[in-house]
């Protein structure tokens, strides 16, 4: 659906088609999950998928109810509620794939990912040995790898507070098609963990907790033979060892989250803890984690790239509706843009408030949203990037 122009920027308006776009990525991956329940036998418990689409269903429901109407429009409503029915849905039919993936029982890779390990000259004994004897970042490792679950959910209300529109629609993306990468990638690549390829049982390291390896071992093998065929959704865990999801996310995190400058610190801490604690939690090789992060790497390309696609097609449909405007007009506002850049207080010069008076006619009040959007965003200190500005004002 498109909003009305009165309501919303540009930039917020094409940040919500990009999010609508979204939504036919996750229609695809759902009717492939659907199609491999018809053709392998696999099948899902109802009460979780009930909860997945009750979930979806009602945060997705009000969030477009909210951009439907004239009155109550509010976009962090609006991007919020869509972003974290987007998520539960994107996870509701990821995770059982994951177990449909493992399911052809190509050879282990368990030996080779290993060896690249050792060729690398990563010990992986003896960082686990480290952590186990340091209890105390045993622990930071744990609560880290954990973190996987809050941030997902946290990425969107943070970014849409600072009004970062755009980048909830890109983390989306890349998110989802990071996902799905992975997911493939797994299949192909199939491997357990490192724990029993080198013979280390973790029930002998007091200070490790590798709950995520041991769902792992519980879930893998017999995915692989064949044994279990029906899936309860509350009860997975999703089974992808190489490339890590988990290492994935933390980048996806850090560069979704990054924009907010308050919120580096903790977004280092989190997700170095994170990056760190997956070998150890998950029983991921190192490549694992490598791969993970260019997973990750080449998703945000992708979903940045995408962005401007639709930002710049969205700004050439406002460009045909815009009236003519002269070209003086937007060397007065490069101008400010330049002094504000600055720091120099522009005081009483004319600025988009007080435009001259034979100019606003021809000018939508959109376009002052517009521009004091990017006033806002520069003296926060975001780089707009690729954002539709006064660079791309229609010329006709």
């Amino acid at each position: 659906m498109s909003l009305p122009r009165p309501a919303l920027s540009t930039e917020v308006e094409a940040a919500w088609r990009f999010l609508q776009l979204n939504w036919l990525v996750c229609a695809a991956i759902t009717a492939v999950l659907a199609l491999s329940l018809l053709v392998t036998g696999f099948s899902l418990a109802l009460p979780g998928v009930a909860v997945a689409i009750g979930y979806t269903g009602i945060y997705g429901g009000f969030a477009h109810a909210n951009a439907a109407s004239p009155k109550r429009r509010d976009p962090q409503v609006m991007f919020v509620l869509a972003a974290l029915a987007q998520i539960a849905l994107i996870a509701a039919v990821m995770t059982p794939l994951t177990y449909v993936a493992a399911a052809p029982n190509l050879p282990l890779q368990d030996a080779n990912l290993l060896a690249i390990d050792r060729a690398l000259g990563l010990d992986w004994a003896a960082y686990v040995r480290y952590v186990n004897a340091h209890p105390v970042l045993a622990a930071w490792l744990g609560y880290g790898y954990n973190m996987i679950r809050w941030q997902v959910f946290a990425v969107p209300v943070v970014l849409a507070a600072k009004g970062l529109y755009r980048r909830i629609a890109e983390f989306l993306f890349a998110f989802g098609l990071a996902l799905i990468a992975t997911t493939i990638i797994s299949a192909l690549v199939p491997a357990i963990g490192v724990y029993q390829q080198i013979g280390l049982d973790p029930a002998s390291l007091p200070n490790i907790e590798a709950g995520a390896y041991l769902e792992q071992l519980r879930d893998l093998p017999p995915t692989r033979d064949g044994t279990p065929r029906h899936l309860d959704l509350l009860g997975l865990a999703g089974i992808v060892t190489f490339p890590s999801f988990h290492a994935a996310s933390a980048v996806l995190y850090s560069w979704a989250l990054w924009s907010a400058r308050r919120m580096r610190p903790i977004v280092v801490v989190a997700n170095g803890a994170l990056l760190l604690g997956t070998p150890i939690v998950g029983g991921h090789y190192f490549i694992d984690i490598f791969a993970g992060v260019a997973v990750a790497v080449v998703a945000i390309a992708a979903s940045r790239r995408v962005g401007r696609m639709v930002a710049r097609r969205h700004a050439g449909f406002a460009a045909a509706a815009m009236p003519a405007v002269p070209a003086e007009w937007y060397q007065q506002l490069e101008s400010i843009l330049a002094r504000r850049t600055a720091g120099v207080d522009d005081g009483d010069v004319v600025g988009i408030d007080a435009a001259p008076a034979a100019i606003p006619a021809a000018v939508p009040a959109e376009w002052y949203r517009q521009l004091e959007s990017i006033l806002a965003r520069g003296a926060a200190g975001v780089d707009d990037g690729d954002v539709v500005g006064i660079d791309a004002a229609p010329t006709r």
